[in-house]
């Protein structure tokens, strides 16, 4: 059995929800982001317990085909962004279709519809969040950076980092601008 979880988006998020299953007895055999892979099906009384619990640590259960579908575009999103070192020739719609065994006309369409905002836009806000990481961290130069997340120049990234924030790349480096926002409200 499976149980989906909305709002996990690092490995900190996954030993938390590692924590909280075991505190009301259910153990699990795999946690990933978004998903709970258990041995056996819980009680109503630990599923009640769980709720509560995640909810009180920010995580919530996904009960919805459409629900589960746009937390697993999520996390696979997070997961290349955050987590994944090379994204220099990536197909982003082609990448998803592949990984979440659907037509990328349908899993744009749905997350549209629920998200109110494209796949491409979300993918741009977590691109985004991963270069002010970046910066902060000044261990990379702006090129490099973008080479590593599959801009296709510089000039690209600056363009699209100051359309979204605002604020030229250099600006919000030098500046001491370190506003980032948790990766579940991107």
């Amino acid at each position: 059995m499976n149980l989906y979880i909305k709002n996990m988006v690092c490995n900190r998020c996954r030993m938390v929800v590692k924590n909280e299953l075991e505190k009301v007895g259910i153990e699990p055999l795999n946690v990933q982001l978004g998903e709970v892979e258990l041995a056996e099906k819980p009680s109503a009384q630990q599923m009640d317990e769980l709720k509560h619990n995640l909810a009180d640590v920010g995580f919530e259960l996904i009960d919805t085909k459409k629900g589960r579908i746009i937390e697993k575009i999520k996390n696979v999103v997070i997961d290349l962004i955050h987590h994944s070192e090379d994204q220099t020739k990536l197909k982003y719609s082609e990448y998803l279709s592949e990984k979440l065994n659907h037509d990328y006309s349908y899993l744009s369409k749905l997350f549209s519809e629920v998200e109110g905002k494209t796949i491409e836009q979300y993918i741009i806000s977590q691109k985004i969040e991963k270069v002010k990481e970046l910066l902060v961290y000044d261990e990379l130069s702006l090129s490099e950076i973008a080479w590593q997340l599959g801009y296709s120049s510089v000039a690209h990234l600056s363009a699209q980092f100051k359309k979204v924030t605002g604020l030229t790349p250099s600006f919000y480096k030098d500046k001491g601008m370190h506003h980032r926002k948790p990766l579940d409200g991107v």
